[in-house]
């Protein structure tokens, strides 16, 4: 599952089709008007619990509001799972070697479901380990779940890509002159970059790990 479009341009598509000027937003959502004005220049994007709040009050699906390409309608694309939980469908993208030589083949292999809670918090994509490198933490085979971003804190596990096409999971520690990507098999020596380096090699940042699914 993709985003297709920005939250700025939901919302302001949601007030115009439910007919509802953010005046009228202000009065049933609570939120004050200042806020709901940077909602609508781009200069502020909801938390989870307010996304909450407006696809509510504005009758869209919450999935939907955050630029995802699923059904306008509440609840469309949001399942449930066995024991009855709200899941969400994301995209199974190749593999991701834990360890420095794999070339990520990036197509669509198919779809996972993760919980529609976190779903609603930011852009996700699943990969396949492949590799012992982050042993025993994280097993060839687990299938991880990247949340998209291009930074991440010092001590955060993330999938990086390394000249271009090689992508690797490793947890980035940052110093005052670049990274290190540690990983937690100790057989395999860090690799570090400074930040000049990740700009020429390049190496760049493009999740964080947010959890991780194992078959038994």
């Amino acid at each position: 599952m993709n985003t297709i479009d920005t939250f700025q341009n939901r919302l302001d598509k949601a007030l115009r089709i439910r007919n509802m000027k953010p005046v009228e937003l202000h009065e049933k959502t609570g939120l004050s008007e200042s806020l709901i004005s940077k909602y609508l220049s781009g200069n502020a994007v909801a938390r989870q619990r307010k996304i909450d709040l407006l696809a509510d009050t504005l009758n869209v699906n919450p999935v939907w509001l955050l630029g995802y390409d699923v059904s306008i309608d509440r609840n469309a694309d949001i399942k449930t799972d066995e024991l009855g939980n709200s899941v969400v469908s994301i995209d199974l993208l190749g593999t991701i070697k834990a360890g420095y030589d794999w070339i990520a083949n990036e197509e669509k292999i198919g779809t996972i479901d993760i919980p529609a809670e976190l779903a609603k918090t930011g852009d996700f994509f699943a990969l396949k380990v492949k590799g012992d490198s982050m042993a025993d933490a994280i097993l060839e085979g687990d299938i991880v779940i990247i949340k998209k971003q291009n930074d991440c804190e010092s001590g955060q596990i993330a999938a990086v890509i390394i000249n271009g096409d090689e992508v690797t999971i490793k947890r980035v520690k940052k110093t005052d002159s670049g990274i290190i990507l540690q990983a937690l098999n100790n057989k395999y020596e860090p690799q570090l970059f400074t930040y000049e380096e990740m700009k020429t090699i390049p190496v760049e940042i493009i999740g964080i790990l947010k959890r991780q699914q194992r078959e038994w």
